[in-house]
């Protein structure tokens, strides 16, 4: 059933993506890493790193983790560049920032499109619970290391090591963005354990060449109004 907040014109066949070309290093309207504020936080990324490609996007996100707080921000095609000067951004928003950075690097990027079934955030919003859409639009993203793509998910490391830290459990101040550094998010049930997130996937909707190619093919969460009504309520809302 979907929630009376969702976009009417959301649609959820999968588009699947599976190649890397010029789209997948490509600036974007959410994606400017040509914008000077991106173009800072690359320098100081690189001058941060060890030097490979892996190292400069967990060097990059460990920036963003820093730099950028977290909040309910509700705008997922919000441009890097906005991110990075309000200094406060969601899991999304955020992550955004990372991938603008991978590119800025010569690193491409794409995204897999989810339908998450809002019960995942019941825990994280107890009372609010009637508010949460039943389900939520995730871009999930990953980055090409080498000629092997590799999901943000394993950024820091396989899952299978990963899950020794714990599963994210979606409650206190922790976000997705920064649980991958040290929890496996599991939305395949690889790991059979407390990580597996895979019973809140209810749809897979395939691989994007950009986030923005898979917000205009599927919307955001909330259709418009609903989205800047909420956004005023929960942007400034620390995670």
């Amino acid at each position: 059933m979907k929630s009376a907040l969702s976009p009417l014109r959301c649609r959820r066949a999968a588009a699947p993506y599976r190649g890397a070309n010029e789209s997948a290093l490509a600036a974007t309207p959410i994606l400017d890493w040509q914008h000077p504020r991106v173009s800072k936080l690359v320098i100081e990324a690189r001058d941060e790193s060890a030097g490979t490609d892996r190292d400069l996007l967990i060097t990059a996100h460990r920036l963003i983790a820093a730099r950028v707080r977290p909040v309910y921000a509700m705008n997922d095609t919000q441009p890097v560049s906005r991110t990075l000067l309000l200094e406060r951004g969601s899991c999304s928003q955020r992550l955004a920032v990372l991938e603008a950075v991978g590119r800025a690097c010569g690193i491409a990027s794409r995204v897999r499109g989810l339908l998450v079934d809002g019960r995942f955030w019941h825990s994280r919003f107890p009372r609010l619970r009637t508010l949460i859409p039943h389900q939520v639009v995730l871009a999930w993203p990953g980055f090409l290391l080498g000629d092997q793509w590799v999901t943000v998910s394993e950024l820091y490391g396989d899952l299978s090591t990963l899950q020794k830290g714990g599963g994210f459990t979606n409650t206190g101040g922790e976000t997705l963005f920064d649980a991958v550094a040290h929890t496996a998010v599991d939305w395949d049930g690889t790991t059979c354990s407390s990580c597996d997130l895979s019973g809140y996937v209810l749809t897979d909707l395939g691989y994007f060449s950009s986030r923005d190619a898979f917000f205009r093919a599927h919307g955001q969460t909330l259709c418009l109004p609903a989205r800047i009504t909420a956004d005023l309520i929960m942007s400034r809302r620390a995670a």
